[in-house]
């Protein structure tokens, strides 16, 4: 059975280079590209209007631009080696600007100031934690409502760069992976690793909880997105179609589909329940980079796409 979503609008030159993640709220779509600003967009006006931009927020560009489920805090790591952490001020449904409030920066996470100590990052429901990896590896988690947003637990691989890290809506595990082909699960409550899946032997560009923290998908050069049962680490899927290396995985708030995004300009959507791809949406010629479901406040379904164009389109389930 396919689905159809049609193009409800393009933001054209949304950044000046390479767009490579997007961060949704109820109200608010944050990107982050190759230029050193991160611009917010307001998702609940028709024309998606730019509300807000965040000058400078790393000087080299930002790689990863991640929200908390609440909507309240953001993360975005830089090509320099620092995660800037942004709270926003203002009521997330009823501001005059759209965006639900305004984003300050309220801390900074540095390890060593180094290119690559920090890579991926992933922040919990409530934006209390943030978990990060590393060139060599390692997993670390952060308070960040902590005074100062310490460092308090550090997962240990097998020391291939962690390329990619996502945190369970329960907040019970955390998941990596890495340019070996590895994926790991760790729980969070013990602060030992609960799996080591097998699967993929390529490098591993996006790891995605679903929302019930039942299942993780895992995707990247392999060109094949993997499924994992959490509980027992047993793949119970490859879901298969895409052309080109899966950059990008997103969830839908009921776990019911899954959001691909590729090397091969393509998103796609994929059933869970049949384990098919039900639609493709291809994205001009260039790299999808990131791929993101928005929170479902009206009766469709929407989403978000964006890479190399520079540009970011929006799409709308259509009516039945």
């Amino acid at each position: 059975m396919s689905k159809q979503y049609l193009t409800l609008h393009t933001i054209d030159n949304a950044h000046p280079t390479d767009i490579f993640a997007l961060a949704p709220t109820k109200t608010a779509l944050l990107s982050a590209s190759g230029s050193s600003t991160i611009r917010i967009y307001a998702t609940n006006a028709p024309d998606f209007p730019l509300t807000q931009k965040l000058e400078g927020a790393h000087k080299l560009g930002v790689h990863h631009l991640v929200t908390s489920k609440d909507g309240q805090r953001a993360a975005s790591a830089g090509f320099e080696g620092k995660v800037k952490i942004w709270g926003v001020e203002g009521n997330q449904e009823k501001t005059e600007s759209g965006t639900g409030g305004i984003w300050k920066a309220v801390g900074e996470i540095s390890d060593s100031n180094k290119p690559g100590e920090i890579w991926a990052v992933a922040l919990s429901a409530d934006g209390a934690y943030l978990a990060s990896t590393t060139y060599d590896g390692r997993i670390n988690v952060w308070d960040l409502s902590a005074e100062g947003m310490p460092r308090i637990r550090e997962y240990e691989t097998k020391g291939s760069f962690g390329m990619c890290v996502d945190l369970s809506a329960d907040g019970r595990f955390t998941a990596s992976g890495h340019e070996n082909g590895s994926v790991y699960v760790f729980n969070n409550d013990t602060g030992r690793m609960l799996h080591s899946l097998a699967g993929l032997v390529k490098p591993v560009r996006a790891v995605a909880f679903s929302p019930a923290s039942k299942l993780l998908a895992a995707a990247g050069d392999a060109r094949i997105i993997a499924l994992y049962d959490v509980a027992s680490g047993e793949q119970v899927a490859n879901l298969s179609g895409h052309a080109g290396w899966v950059f990008s995985l997103g969830w839908s708030d009921t776990g019911e589909y899954l959001l691909s995004g590729s090397h091969d300009a393509k998103a796609k959507i994929w059933s869970i329940d049949t384990r098919t791809c039900v639609a493709t949406h291809s994205h001009g010629d260039k790299p999808l980079w990131a791929v993101k479901w928005l929170p479902k406040t009206t009766r469709s379904e929407m989403f978000a796409v964006a890479g190399g164009t520079g540009a970011i389109s929006f799409y709308r389930e259509a009516a039945g």
